[in-house]
């Protein structure tokens, strides 16, 4: 007889430090089942081959999830230089070999040039769909699907460490940003090739690594303490304007209905709280001091 798993309304946001060797989904996964959480989602993909933080939403926190898939964030990346390989990291099979030496210094320089708004196609070995697939799928098969070059923003590119052909990056960049493919254009500028031999994600919005708990720490928790480890919903949306209401507008932002503020000292989003500094969810506030409901917080009775 199968056992019917129990599923509870949990709410808010655990940072990982997601291991080697996981998909994203599957450490979701590995969090969601000893939480025994109704709903959860991860934000931002990060490959098996990547290490690092991995913001992972649970219940209501997944309706404010997109700030965090949309926000900067950072790496440290290794990359190897003078080989390629068909996957541009270090799981795939070599395609060429350089002989050529590279110096730090043109290294640096040749760095500097991809700071600031970049083109980059995206690889074929990402989890980015084509017609319901992820593009990996089809390069395991030997398809190559075209794909739209897209922009990213790269915020700042600092050199860590530079011996050998090898080099390690801190990289702070936009979303839908490819460090593989970065580092492969990086070869490819240095005329010898390149490939990601490691990649561990520091940073995204105003999380940091120093946050994070790995699964084995979370695993040894007590079901009491992993509850704990959570942090609130509200923090995926800390850096928006905040406004309380009275009792008499709470009750009207809950039907969803449009109110007039006191204040028009800010617009655009706004978080919202009662009296109590409980977090009822997102409003926009406009010129006109009205006050819309967007997203709002449901919790369980």
């Amino acid at each position: 007889m199968q056992v019917r798993r129990i599923k509870r309304p949990i709410n808010g946001i655990l940072l990982l430090d997601k291991p080697i060797g996981l998909s994203s989904n599957l450490a979701l996964q590995k969090v969601k089942g000893p939480l025994q959480a109704a709903k959860a989602g991860h934000t931002g993909t990060l490959d098996p081959l990547a290490t690092g933080l991995l913001p992972l939403c649970f219940g209501e926190a997944t309706k404010f999830a997109h700030f965090l898939t949309d926000a900067d964030k950072t790496y440290i990346a290794t990359i190897k230089l003078g080989v390629t390989t068909t996957t541009g990291d270090a799981e795939g099979e070599t395609l060429t070999v350089s002989d050529r030496h590279i110096s730090e210094a043109d290294f640096i320089a040749t760095c500097a040039q991809f700071v600031g708004a970049i083109q980059q196609t995206p690889p074929m070995y990402s989890a980015l769909k084509h017609e319901g697939r992820p593009l990996y799928e089809y390069a395991r098969a030997g398809i190559e699907i075209p794909r739209k070059i897209r922009e990213v923003q790269i915020t700042h590119i600092k050199p860590i460490h530079f011996m050998d052909n090898q080099a390690v990056i801190e990289v702070r960049c936009s979303k839908g940003t490819y460090i593989r493919t970065l580092a492969e254009d990086i070869g490819k500028k240095l005329d010898c090739g390149a490939h990601l031999t490691a990649l561990r994600r520091t940073s995204t919005a105003s999380f940091n690594i120093e946050q994070t708990i790995t699964l084995p720490q979370f695993e040894a928790l007590s079901e009491q303490d992993r509850i704990a480890a959570l942090l609130p919903i509200d923090t995926a949306v800390k850096h928006l304007p905040k406004m309380t209401l009275n009792e008499d507008q709470v009750f009207f932002v809950q039907q969803g209905r449009v109110i007039t503020s006191d204040t028009v000292n800010e617009t655009g989003l706004i978080r919202l709280y009662d009296a109590k500094a409980l977090f009822l969810g997102l409003a926009e506030l406009t010129a006109d001091a009205k006050l819309a409901p967007k997203r709002l917080v449901v919790y369980a009775a």
